[in-house]
This record gives C-alpha cells, sequence and structure tokens, in this order.
C-alpha cells in the first residue's frame, strides 16, 4: 500500500494563506506631489493619485475641486469632479489624451483640459 504524503499539499497551503495575506495588505497609490492644470483653476500644486494600470488618476488640491479622469479606452476617457460634496460629478462628453502633450486630456466638446505633470 502505497503512503499519502502530505508536504506538498502543506506547502501549496501556505503559499495560497501569504497569497491571501499579500491581496489583503494592498493598499491604494499614494499620492503625489504634482503641478495641474485645469481649464478654470489654471496651473496649481496637486496631489496625484493613479487609480488603475490603464492611466486613469484622480488630481487634488485644497480649494480646488478633485478630477478623476477614467481611461475607458487607451486615448479616451471620462472625468468627474467632486466640489466639495463628497459626490462625483460626470463632467459632459468624452477626454482625448493630447498627441503633443500626453500629460493633458482635452474635451472637444466642452474646450476644457485637465492635465497632471
Amino acid at each position: 500500500m502505497r503512503k499519502f504524503n502530505a508536504a506538498p499539499f502543506a506547502v501549496a497551503g501556505i503559499l495560497a494563506m501569504a497569497l491571501c495575506a499579500m491581496a489583503i495588505s494592498v493598499v491604494p497609490a499614494e499620492a503625489k506631489s504634482a503641478r495641474c492644470f485645469t481649464t478654470d483653476d489654471g496651473y496649481y500644486p496637486c496631489d496625484f493619485r493613479g487609480t488603475d494600470g490603464s492611466g486613469s488618476f484622480e488630481i487634488s488640491a485644497p480649494g480646488k475641486p478633485t478630477f478623476a479622469l477614467i481611461v475607458e479606452r487607451p486615448g479616451f476617457a471620462s472625468a468627474y469632479a467632486d466640489y466639495g460634496t463628497g459626490r462625483n460629478v460626470p463632467l459632459s462628453g468624452m477626454y482625448v489624451r493630447e498627441r503633443d502633450q500626453p500629460a493633458c486630456w482635452s474635451n472637444p466638446e466642452t474646450v476644457t483640459k485637465i492635465c497632471a505633470w
């Protein structure tokens, strides 16, 4: 009769627990100091935080709206603004990444721009 070897299952269990612990301990990306520009507010120092692997981001600064840009597909994004209420308000139209200045996204319908360097 063959003897059962539990060692491979124990190693697999330990690895699974380690992966779960790492997944639980993942924290959102920390904000980094940046320079921002919006059509309404001009240039100002801000905090920049990437929100996913597609290039979506959020910018915020005291006394300014918090903007969230969500990349829908490469080069195209939707945008939201929180004007201090804690509620994201959708901004109309689609934002398009500028070819000559990739830190900027422009909305041809509303002639507005959001940039972060």
